[in-house]
């Protein structure tokens, strides 16, 4: 049975689900799997279409094509200027009559936002690189206006937990960039179409959003000044700190492509591909709670502390294993997705697996300092970071290329970590109780990474040792937070026969 902590004695008692009743914790954690089922089965598909995709540009490609997605990133930051998250927060905890009328405010005011920095983007990419870029990253723009347009109306299915449906329009964005990708390889596209695929993934992906919350909400972008002005006064610091959030590995690729050459830029940017493939799956796991955290937030701290304690260990587990597996891994998933000729970025994204871990951390602080309204401590935060990685990632770059870049965001991700975990604890909301797992997965981490010194194996081998390791030292030193066992279906197994063995 789930068991629901709340109020004063939710560190003490636990609150049992009565028969038929839906528990929102539970119902957060199923729809978070799901997501991240969902998209890892993308994954799949979409490393198959990456193979081809990067054997196809080249090196030397691969960077051009990493930057202008560099640039147009740069426009989503500022665009969305956490748009999405802040309105996720106010539209889970606001009465039902106010709701739809802000979600369309937000989404005309995202749609402004991305038509000004697109132009902006396209007219220095313009001067800077080339005409041909310059197309490319306008095209790209408009696939981003699109997926702006998708990523508001589906915020109706995630404050309503229909969050299977969310996983589904996630799979589906997956599977038709891959197939649209593999056809123009298969057709010998030039760099500008590839560019251009977002168009009829975000169309088709947003056609389907409609059909699923077309009854519950408007539709219709609103184009209101005032309440525009009204809404960013109060989330304007958060915004800004989104902005900056989005432009570490931006930066660091600029770096790269203004002081390195042109080969540690084609080797930085398909390590940094993977990672930013890979950095979804903390925001799916920690967004797929977030009305919850906001609705607690303002009602019932103590439950609030307890979804935030157990959402940072199950980050804290999962991030600590995808990064180990991820630098254990780096040789086989460069030679899958670009070949030999890009077989100096396996060290590259080693390195990056460190920081990738971090993200996990960093998506559960982040989310839980939202929930609380502590917008201008977040925007402190990502700021100074943005800064400082930038200062650390110039001379890194100038000594040891792209391993120098990796190695520098990678420091800036967990010193980020550390420093917003002290900010939420300053919130008056402690998780000391969840810091005794921090060493035992620790632990499995430093064992889990001893398998890199076995070089008489092969990669895969030392993969499978890593994976084992790790699963095993988690396990036997009870890491695993009891309500994901809650989750399984061998626990549930397991009660039904209990219960189906117990006297009537």
């Amino acid at each position: 049975m789930p068991i629901v902590p709340s109020g004063d004695d939710a560190d003490h008692t636990d609150q049992i689900q009565t028969p038929g009743q839906v528990d929102p914790a539970q119902t957060a954690l199923r729809g978070g799997v799901l997501r991240i089922g969902g998209y890892f089965i993308g994954i799949l598909v979409a490393t198959f279409s990456s193979a081809l995709f990067f054997r196809h540009l080249g090196v030397l490609k691969t960077g051009e094509y990493v930057t202008a997605l560099s640039l147009v990133a740069i426009v989503a930051g500022v665009s969305d200027l956490g748009l999405t998250a802040v309105g996720i927060r106010e539209i889970s905890t606001r009465p039902p009559s106010e709701r739809w009328s802000l979600a369309s405010d937000l989404l005309g005011l995202k749609l402004t936002l991305t038509a000004i920095g697109g132009v902006i983007v396209t007219t220095i990419t313009w001067f800077a690189y080339s005409t041909t870029l310059a197309a490319g990253v306008a095209l790209a723009v408009v696939g981003l206006g699109l997926s702006a347009t998708q990523d508001n109306f589906a915020i109706a299915l995630v404050v309503d937990l229909r969050l299977g449906w969310v996983a589904a329009l996630d799979l589906m964005r997956n599977l038709l960039t891959a197939a649209c990708t593999i056809a123009l390889v298969l057709l010998d596209a030039e760099l500008v179409p590839f560019l251009g695929i977002s168009i009829p993934v975000c169309a088709a992906t947003t056609f389907a959003t409609i059909i699923l919350v077309r009854n519950g909400r408007s539709l219709a972008p609103r184009f209101n000044l005032r309440r525009w002005r009204q809404f960013a006064a109060t989330v304007l610091p958060y915004s800004a700190a989104v902005a900056a959030s989005t432009l570490y590995y931006r930066v660091s690729i600029l770096l790269v492509s203004a002081i390195s050459n042109g080969h540690q830029l084609g080797y930085f940017s398909v390590s940094y591909r993977v990672i930013e493939v890979l950095t979804v799956v903390p925001t799916l796991l920690v967004s797929s709670a977030f009305p919850i955290l906001a609705r607690a937030a303002r009602s019932d701290h103590a439950r609030f502390t307890y979804a935030i304690r157990k959402v940072f260990e199950l980050s804290f587990i999962v991030g600590a294993f995808i990064a180990v597996s991820t630098a254990v891994a780096a040789p086989i998933a460069i030679d899958i997705i670009g070949g030999p000729q890009f077989r100096p970025a396996g060290v590259v994204l080693a390195f990056g697996g460190l920081g990738l871990g971090a993200m996990f951390i960093n998506a559960v602080w982040s989310y839980g300092l939202l929930s609380l309204g502590e917008f201008k401590a977040i925007l402190r935060i990502n700021t100074s970071a943005l800064i400082f990685n930038a200062i650390l990632v110039a001379p890194l770059v100038e000594i040891a290329g792209a391993r120098g870049a990796a190695i520098g965001t990678s420091i800036t991700e967990v010193l980020v970590a550390v420093v917003q975990g002290w900010a939420f604890t300053r919130t008056g909301h402690p998780v000391r109780t969840s810091l005794g797992i921090v060493p035992r997965v620790l632990l499995a981490s430093g064992m889990a990474l001893v398998p890199l010194a076995l070089t008489a194996i092969p990669t895969l081998g030392r993969l499978v040792i890593s994976v084992a390791v790790f699963t095993a030292i988690v396990a036997l030193t009870h890491a695993i937070p009891r309500e994901v066992y809650q989750f399984l279906p061998l626990d549930r197994f397991r009660h039904r026969t209990r219960r189906a063995g117990s006297p009537s």
